[in-house]
């Protein structure tokens, strides 16, 4: 059984159009049910963007771009981090399985497939904890053979996972207690990229507000991978100053995957200087060293 997408669309309306048209070119979109979750405004300076999206999204049907597609419409604004919570947890209940995307990401036309694919592939597989579409510009090795690499990192740009992983989730991050004066348990999760305590600590000190964040914590915490292509089948074209929750910037641009031959999985196992390659893209030794110095330059001018 295919597994459904869904996605969160807020109030780009090119953007979301650029993502569904994308969908739409898969050689699988007339097989698939799509479920898009569009969030209310916040503000009065949304509302007439968010209008605009949703006539959009209820022309879709008449389309006919895919099997099926239902438009879920929120009634008041709940942000990006509790519409994906509760968007998914409702989804993936029916489903066992999900592959979601957000308003921001072009696929590649073998996008689905690849997912899916990967999804049968790794369902009995207990290290896995999800997959991604999307792939970090990284430089891989030339002798680096397979298609597919493990990191310690999940991925909120184009992904899929299973209920049993999912409802795994400790969203209230009860422990964080214990969590954040612990060294090794923050090595740990520093595995994936030297940011993910910081925002960690930032989502606990209620500064950011993201579903992933706990999602990827809920992973380290249980030491299990996501699974990366090496040719990415997602790009981001949210990073443009428009979104949310980002900025702009060119450090994750990728390559979307050309090649309609499908994709051989495999269960290699971990490859160090990929691992050490991915940590470093988030933020390098330096970075993060220059982070600390200014955290304990703060709080001595505080003292």
């Amino acid at each position: 059984m295919l597994s459904p997408v869904i996605v969160f669309v807020y109030n780009r309306l090119e953007h979301t159009i650029e993502t569904i048209e994308a969908l739409a070119k898969n050689s699988i979109a007339d097989k698939t049910e799509i479920y898009i979750f569009s969030d209310a405004p916040k503000d009065e300076k949304s509302e007439k963007k968010v209008t605009l999206i949703r006539e959009y999204l209820d022309s879709l049907g008449e389309k006919r771009l895919f099997k099926s597609v239902k438009v879920i419409k929120a009634e008041s604004n709940n942000g990006l981090a509790k519409s994906v919570i509760l968007g998914v947890s409702q989804i993936i209940k029916a489903y066992g399985k999900v592959i979601v995307v957000e308003d921001d990401l072009v696929s590649s036309s073998d996008f689905l497939e690849y997912m899916n694919d990967a999804l049968d592939f790794y369902e009995a597989n207990n290290n896995i904890w999800s997959i991604s579409g999307y792939n970090v510009p990284i430089e891989i090795p030339n002798d680096y053979k397979s298609e597919v690499y493990l990191s310690y990192r999940g991925c909120s740009w184009g992904w899929a996972t299973w209920n049993d992983r999912w409802e795994k989730v400790d969203w209230d991050v009860s422990d964080y207690h214990v969590y954040k004066k612990n060294k090794d348990l923050r090595r740990r999760f520093g595995r994936g990229g030297r940011d993910l305590s910081f925002m960690l600590d930032l989502q606990m000190q209620g500064k950011i507000d993201s579903w992933a964040i706990r999602w990827c914590y809920t992973q380290s915490k249980l030491d299990m991978f996501t699974v990366y292509p090496v040719v990415s089948r997602i790009k981001n074209i949210g990073l443009d100053g428009t979104g949310t929750h980002s900025g702009m910037t060119s450090h994750y641009d990728s390559v979307l995957n050309n090649n309609h031959q499908k994709c051989n999985f495999d269960n290699s196992g971990l490859d160090k200087r990929l691992l050490k390659r991915f940590r470093n893209h988030y933020m390098s030794l330096s970075q993060y060293l220059l982070f600390k110095l200014k955290i304990l330059t703060k709080k001595a001018l505080r003292m």
